[in-house]
């Protein structure tokens, strides 16, 4: 059950903290790409409607949804500076939460709930970052953009773009494929119809010449008749002279 101080809990950590919190997060980015002298650079904090942007920065109105760091490239360039710059918002966040943590144990600061909360989100932030995975929206996590780098050599974007080239050529070439086998079954078609109507059109002409072969035999059949008679007339006329 929520109690009247859960409340104020609640307001101060969606309001207050997890703002501050995603600032420091994402300020470990920019420090890292502006050291690197990363170009193009647009630090985006929140998602939705911008609310202000100045140069470089871009905060937007759901604040504590989203954060995003944009540039093209970092001098000098290899994966030793990329997963630095992947690595340096974990290590914002983890030297924040325990700072903090050690002055409110050595009671510099006051064990309230602003800072029981503020470190609360601080480890938060930074386990969140370290479980190597890819979000609903394709996006890694830090963690997941490091394994990338190391492990396959690449950053976790290009990877992204590499994959969807990968599956948009493997898409095309099923396409052509289709296409072939359509091609293939309609010149199988044609093919089996003109087959077809060559049959009929031969089958009176087979017909016609069966009639033809039978009429050719009936003449040579009446022409051997007609011979037979004769002869046998020859006979009777040559009988009485013998």
């Amino acid at each position: 059950m929520f109690s009247p101080t859960d409340w104020i809990r609640l307001f101060m950590s969606a309001l207050l903290i997890l703002p501050i919190v995603t600032v420091i997060r994402e300020s470990g980015y920019y420090l890292a790409v502006t050291l690197l002298k990363g170009e193009n650079k647009n630090l985006i904090i929140g998602s939705g409607p911008t609310l202000f942007k100045i140069p470089t920065i871009e905060v937007r109105r759901y604040f504590f949804m989203f954060s995003w760091m944009e540039y093209d490239g970092v001098k000098p360039s290899n994966r030793t500076w990329h997963g630095i710059i992947y690595a340096a918002p974990i290590l914002t966040t983890a030297i924040f939460a325990f700072v903090a943590n050690a002055l409110v144990l050595e009671g510099v600061l006051p064990a309230n709930i602003f800072w029981s909360t503020f470190i609360f989100y601080c480890f938060y932030y930074m386990l969140f970052d370290v479980i190597p995975v890819y979000l609903p929206d394709g996006q890694p996590t830090n963690g997941r953009a490091i394994f990338d780098l190391m492990w396959h050599g690449e950053r976790s974007d290009y990877k992204k773009q590499r994959l969807e080239r990968e599956a948009k050529e493997e898409e095309q070439h099923e396409e052509e494929e289709r296409s072939r086998t359509e091609a293939q079954e309609e010149t199988m078609e044609n093919r089996d119809r003109d087959d077809q109507e060559r049959g009929d059109h031969t089958t009176p002409e087979t017909e016609e010449s069966d009639d033809t072969k039978r009429s050719y035999t009936e003449a040579q059949e009446e022409t051997k008749e007609n011979r037979d008679r004769d002869e046998k007339e020859r006979g009777d006329h040559t009988d009485p002279e013998s």
